[in-house]
């Protein structure tokens, strides 16, 4: 399979080094060397159960390069390789969708957060994006995840599974579904936002974990890479989803909840590397919306454990019996934590 994937490439395997590469979860990924000039590769196969038209998100990588060359030619960014047939994705029937794009040397990627710098030049490179491309086209871009970040349709799921979920989980969860249905404010909230005409729709990554940034030798931000959830968005889900995974210092896997905390320093490296990055491209209401961004994606993750645990976990699978509670369980408690300093953050800003 690798071997006819490289081949379209014009590359020739005997003279290749192939080799499982990174921790994505959702997309195969392979590292490739020539042993014979020293160049390197990223090859990928996308998962087109999870990302149904990976056309789109080849589309979306394709007009982003083309204006970023256009109108901000010093920008570093990752484009994907052409096939010799000239086309920047390649279908192999049986297999799915690959591409190929240049291995960056003396760069490396953290996957989880170390420090509050580099919390900071994540985010840094995360305004950047956005603020690179606040006078692109947004309506050019396909959705690539319908309603990835859609809070309003997720409290509806959660609502849904509470009727047609298993009984005996709703029934050992009612604690947290008690308490994450008096947060339903949380989701006013966010439809208020969407109708407030001073949040705009901008191109939007949509996953920033810390993973997704390529940092130089010294630990600077280069670039954000892994951009198959770029879509139209707010910016609320890039410093929204930053919160969540790189304020508490464990993941939302961890099972002892007196590990989690809200850790200020970080807080505050965001916020200031966000507006470093994305200089004066937001609105002040936008700006005042940093806390309520943690909330959003927070709250939304919760309610999705939550809900795939009611269901049977359909969605996320399970890798132990609650393995989805638990998850959900510690992003209640993240989210509680977040609270609990809300005026102090809220002043950070």
């Amino acid at each position: 399979m690798l071997q006819q994937v490289l081949q379209t490439y014009g590359l020739d395997f005997s003279a290749l080094e192939v080799k499982s590469f990174g921790s994505g979860l959702i997309n195969n990924t392979w590292k490739v060397n020539q042993r014979d000039n020293g160049n390197s590769y990223i090859l990928q196969r996308i998962n087109h159960h999870v990302f149904k038209s990976p056309e789109d998100i080849a589309h979306n990588i394709r007009i982003i390069g083309a204006y970023l060359a256009a109108h901000h030619p010093d920008y570093f960014f990752v484009r994907n390789l052409f096939t010799v047939e000239g086309s920047d994705i390649y279908f192999m029937e049986g297999e799915g969708y690959f591409r190929l794009v240049p291995f960056v040397k003396k760069s490396h990627t953290v996957d989880v957060v170390q420090t509050p710098q580099q919390a900071f030049e994540a985010a840094k490179q995360f305004g950047r994006f956005t603020h690179l491309l606040d006078g692109f086209p947004v309506n050019e871009l396909k959705v690539t995840i319908p309603d990835f970040h859609n809070l309003t349709l997720r409290y509806r799921q959660f609502l849904q599974s509470l009727q047609e979920g298993n009984s005996i989980r709703i029934e050992n969860a009612k604690t947290e579904i008690k308490w994450l249905k008096e947060q339903e404010y949380i989701v006013r909230r966010f439809d208020a936002m969407k109708q407030n005409p001073d949040f705009r729709l901008r191109v939007t990554h949509h996953d920033t974990k810390i993973s997704n940034v390529l940092f130089d030798e010294n630990d600077k931000g280069l670039c954000v890479i892994d951009l198959d959830t770029v879509m139209p968005g707010y910016f609320i889900s890039d410093v929204g989803d930053m919160m969540r995974t790189c304020l508490s210092p464990v993941s939302e896997e961890e099972k002892d909840f007196s590990q989690i905390e809200i850790r200020e320093e970080y807080y505050k490296s965001i916020v200031q590397g966000y507006l470093q990055g994305v200089e004066a491209a937001l609105s002040t209401a936008e700006k005042a919306a940093f806390f309520d961004a943690a909330c959003y994606l927070i709250y939304m993750q919760a309610l999705r454990f939550i809900t795939d645990h009611l269901n049977d976990d359909q969605y996320y699978g399970a890798k132990y019996e609650g393995h989805n509670f638990v998850r959900g369980a510690n992003q209640i408690v993240l989210l509680k934590k977040l609270l609990e300093k809300e005026a102090r953050l809220r002043s950070m800003v």
